[in-house]
């Protein structure tokens, strides 16, 4: 897996895993059920631009992880423009950057081992009905970290395709397929190598 942690001694670096858990999960929540308009969805691209920089993260950080998402904020804000109007797209491409930009925060500033402990206890008394706790802790856990993991992928591909002078276009999804299949095969044989799945 792609280490996704970023060692630091900023107040994000500091607070509980549980914590930020919990403020992601709160701003998923008013994100998704409030209703905005495309001045909220800006204060809100503000306050995540401003936490990425109490986690001193540096506008760097934040661009790399702004250029990561580029495909899907493009592709998602021309369908949005095109088949509703452009104030829908900007309200609710907003509204998936600032989620996608926290999920990244969360896990640039926090161990793994610490959000797998913290899914751990909040998923521990489903143990009574039978859930595998491991094995959802870890589902979870490898969803937040493959977002910035497949774009890792596409920026590979397109660097292999200027490299030999090749323009790929949409032929580049077949690499890409290739890549997060192989990405896959090797977290199933890490996962079943310690006892998982």
């Amino acid at each position: 897996m792609i280490p996704l942690h970023r060692p630091g001694s900023s107040l994000l670096h500091r607070a509980p895993a549980g914590v930020k858990l919990s403020i992601l999960a709160v701003a998923a929540l008013v994100l998704s059920l409030y209703p905005h308009d495309p001045l909220s969805i800006g204060i809100a691209l503000l306050a995540v631009c401003a936490l990425y920089a109490v986690g001193r993260m540096g506008s760097r950080v934040l661009g790399a992880e702004l250029w990561r998402l580029r495909w899907i904020v493009l592709v998602l804000a021309t369908a949005l423009a095109v088949f509703v109007s452009p104030v829908a797209a900007w309200i609710s491409t907003g509204r998936v950057v600032v989620l996608l930009l926290l999920a990244s925060l969360l896990t640039l500033t926090t161990p793994m081992s610490a959000l797998l402990d913290v899914l751990r206890r909040l998923l521990h008394p489903l143990r009574r009905i039978g859930v595998d706790v491991e094995a959802v802790a870890m589902t979870i856990s490898l969803t937040l970290t493959m977002i910035p993991v497949v774009a890792g992928f596409a920026e590979r591909v397109r660097e292999a395709g200027r490299a030999r002078g090749v323009r790929l276009g949409p032929r580049a999804v077949v690499p890409m397929l290739v890549l997060a299949l192989r990405h896959a095969d090797d977290v199933g044989d890490a996962l079943a190598a310690r006892g998982i799945g």
